[in-house]
């Protein structure tokens, strides 16, 4: 049984609401959602930042968390293109991508964290109309600066 998960990621697993870029709270464990999303018949991946302080560690971590094709260029474009072309990914009713650790990385290097903000705003919008929308969960915050 999927535990008791916030009614926003509820909305976007069932299709109520279009999936977009939301927050986590803080205190929940993020297998929580991990969980709700496979239930729902979603793929399901968690990115962990932690420790990471610059682009390389970041593609590298992506890469790896994400299960990148091999072809994964590390750098923005080609995040952008794994991103908005995921037949490098199982086939699901859409896909949840759940961001921990990433407020060290966001004060370590905004300028980049301003992109991936920008990368991970526009693959959500790429997929928001189709049957298997991307939604990306921000463990701890919203992950865009003011926000």
């Amino acid at each position: 049984m999927t535990p008791e998960v916030p009614p926003a990621l509820v909305a976007v697993l069932d299709g109520r609401t279009p999936a977009g870029v939301l927050p986590w709270p803080a205190d929940r464990p993020v297998a929580d959602a991990l969980a709700a999303a496979r239930d729902a018949g979603w793929h399901a991946a968690a990115l962990d930042l932690n420790g990471v302080g610059d682009k390389a560690a970041f593609m590298d971590r992506c890469a790896a968390a994400l299960d990148f094709p091999a072809y994964f260029g590390a750098n923005w474009d080609a995040l952008a293109d794994c991103l908005t072309d995921l037949s490098w990914c199982p086939p699901a009713r859409g896909r949840l991508l759940v961001v921990t650790g990433w407020q060290e990385y966001a004060a370590a290097a905004p300028e980049d964290w301003g992109v991936v903000e920008g990368v991970l705003a526009d693959a959500v919008g790429y997929w928001r109309d189709t049957d298997t929308g991307l939604a990306v969960l921000m463990a701890g915050g919203r992950g865009r600066r003011g926000a």
